[in-house]
């Protein structure tokens, strides 16, 4: 770059201004004056004041916009940062209480043989009453009972079928105090029929070579020698765990998503497997109902209310064709979550005193919703979110509604235990109907661990925690 030269002039106020001689403009060499009458950039060009003025202030707003970034990032970082600490509050593990610790020192208290229809003093068929399950005396049947998986899995069959014999097993399950099993199903298993593999049998021989349907029957009725009450669940439609974000699941039909779902069903299906597998117990009294269908949902949580109840009504009306004592559960939308359109759409079926509704509650339940997961909420917030969803029906004494799911981890998080807290306080103060998930020590897919099970491995030592003390009290109560 050529070498600059540097010149001198003078203005009217006799001052000297200095200026390069290789600029094609006589411009003042910095430092500029700022005087508006002295600044020779105002005299050749005084435009450019204007430009400046504007540019402050452009800076100005500027500087107002970077504080405005400035504490919405600070409001974000304050808000993230709360609900980080919150989040590890709830993952800490938590310490059972002295009650808890000291009920799995003692033997299991002996079953509540008057909780039992058989042998018991309940007068059958059952109905509805209100709030209330009931005999034909009218008086009340309890439902206190636990799920037993596996049919509505890969595998096809209950669970522990290569470990004990299911007569034990069901022996095992009475000796727990629960009155009912849940057994869930799924169409792919109605569907298919397969036949189970030896290996999945070997503490059942006697199943070995049948088909999938049988050995689901044979189930059943050793459960119900033993005195044990099921109510029978179409659980899924194709056989796997339950429940994802697969839309070909997310309720009783499918068709209408064409070739996306490897399983499909129309309504019309889905109501025929129903009779397929509920002809094998009509003649079964301890066989007392069909729960329609494990958390409807729709796609992405899409389904009504209204459109649920009326396919409900009609899978109920044919079923009781069949049979018109059992008992039509009908669960919840959101994942059997939400009752709340029950109040002012009741279910409706051919034979009254009929429907019991069911609802879900588990600690990841209420996201998305002002008040958050059920494990972080205070008692006062989850009970106003219980009877939004269900409480009002059984509170009202409107009708029966049966927690058909609910569950926690053998070595549960602060969160867990608070969840389970606020759940069992709730349940005994309204001496509800319960239905706890899981029994299964195993769950079918590469044999994982089921961190909720009741019981042992070995399908005979029970889990004597804090979940078992309180569900004893519950069923007591």
């Amino acid at each position: 770059m050529p070498e600059e030269r540097q010149a001198t002039t003078s203005t009217s106020s006799g001052s000297a201004v200095g200026y390069t001689y290789d600029s094609p403009y006589r411009i003042p060499a910095p430092p500029y004056e700022d005087d508006d009458e002295n600044n020779i950039d105002n005299v050749l060009f005084p435009h450019h004041k204007q430009q400046r003025s504007l540019h402050r202030r452009f800076n100005m707003e500027s500087n107002t916009a970077r504080m405005i970034v400035l504490l919405l990032a600070m409001v974000a970082g304050s808000l993230f940062y709360r609900f980080w600490k919150t989040e590890k509050a709830m993952n800490m593990p938590w310490t059972p209480d002295p009650g808890s610790r000291l009920f799995s020192q003692r033997p299991l208290p002996s079953p509540v043989e008057g909780s039992f229809i058989k042998p018991g003093g309940f007068e059958l068929p059952l109905r509805t009453k209100g709030r209330d399950i009931v005999d034909q005396k009218s008086r009340r049947f309890k439902l206190a009972s636990v799920n037993w998986y596996g049919a509505s899995d890969e595998l096809f069959i209950p669970g522990g079928l290569d470990v004990r014999h299911r007569n034990d097993i069901a022996e095992l399950i009475r000796n727990l105090g629960f009155n009912s099993v849940r057994m869930p199903y799924s169409d792919e298993m109605v569907m298919s029929n397969p036949h189970i593999l030896p290996h999945l049998l070997t503490a059942n021989p006697d199943l070995i070579g049948l088909r999938a349907l049988d050995i689901f029957e044979a189930v059943v009725l050793a459960l119900t020698e033993a005195g044990i009450a099921v109510i029978v669940n179409d659980h899924i439609t194709s056989a796997t765990w339950c429940c994802g974000a697969d839309p070909c699941d997310a309720g009783w039909a499918n068709d209408h998503l064409g070739p996306l779902c490897r399983v499909r069903q129309t309504e019309d299906d889905w109501i025929e497997h129903w009779k397929t597998v509920m002809e094998r117990f009509v003649n079964n009294p301890l066989v007392i109902g069909a729960d329609l269908r494990n958390e409807v949902r729709g796609v992405w949580g899409t389904m009504t209310w209204d459109r649920w109840a009326t396919a409900a009504e009609k899978a109920g009306n044919a079923l009781l064709k069949m049979n018109p004592d059992w008992l039509i559960v009908v669960g919840g939308t959101e994942s059997s979550n939400d009752l709340a359109g029950a109040g002012e759409r009741p279910v409706k079926l051919d034979v009254d005193n009929r429907v019991v509704y069911s609802a879900h509650v588990y600690a990841w339940s209420g996201w998305g919703s002002m008040g958050g997961r059920y494990a972080k909420r205070s008692y006062p917030s989850f009970v106003k979110s219980m009877r939004q969803n269900w409480g009002y029906l059984v509170e009202g004494n409107l009708a029966p509604v049966w927690i058909g799911e609910f569950g926690a981890p053998d070595k549960p998080s602060e969160g867990d235990a608070n969840y389970w807290q606020n759940l069992m306080r709730y349940l005994k103060a309204i001496d509800a109907d319960f239905g706890y998930w899981a029994i299964n020590p195993r769950k079918p897919k590469e044999n994982a661990k089921e961190s909720y099970a009741l019981v042992e491995d070995d399908w005979n030592t029970p889990v004597l925690d804090y979940r078992m003390k309180d569900m004893t009290e519950l069923i007591r109560s």
